[in-house]
């Protein structure tokens, strides 16, 4: 009789399109930009991600100021909303999300009332996302939390990444 209990399977264990199934995640379709801009861009081995904010699938923006109209828990699930948001676009610029080397940096703002003080755990929603993904030697990296008197639409969080890419992913990608 085999009483061996079978672990989780990790990111790097298996393609992570498939690791996002078993995590019940569901990535949105990719957010149309809402300027003169474009969504990502190539430079190096490193993949830019333009800011995103916590647009829902069903075109929902989540607005408000945090810390007086929108609490800390609710502004936590914009902010892992959001990083949804860039995971889409990170797979509409790679074709798989396998192609991310390194979590590089995030640079997350809180649309915040001017005495609030958490940042930090607003943008966790992001970063704990990430972590979630892609596990914590790739999905960790640095980061800033930063709060912002407005931010566009009154979205309540923005944030954009610098992801690291395979080289050869990178090479096929430049433009």
């Amino acid at each position: 009789m085999n009483t061996s209990v079978a672990t989780p399977l990790s990111p790097t264990d298996c393609r992570l399109s498939d690791h996002l199934h078993t995590l019940g995640i569901e990535l949105p379709p990719v957010p149309t930009p809402v300027a003169n801009f474009v969504t990502w861009r190539v430079f190096g081995n490193f993949l830019y991600l333009s800011g995103q904010g916590p647009l829902e699938a069903n075109g929902h923006l989540h607005t408000g100021k945090v810390g007086d109209e929108v609490s800390v828990e609710d502004a936590y699930q914009h902010a892992r909303l959001t990083g949804l948001n860039l995971l889409a676009v990170a797979r509409q610029a790679t074709g798989d999300l396998g192609a991310i080397k390194s979590v590089v940096k995030l640079l997350g703002w809180v649309n915040a009332q001017d005495s609030f003080q958490q940042h930090p755990q607003v943008i966790n929603g992001c970063s704990d996302l990430f972590v979630e993904v892609f596990g914590e030697q790739i999905g960790r990296g640095a980061r800033s939390a930063i709060g912002a008197g407005s931010l566009p639409q009154n979205q309540t969080v923005e944030i954009e990444a610098i992801l690291e890419l395979e080289e050869s992913v990178a090479d096929g990608l430049r433009v």
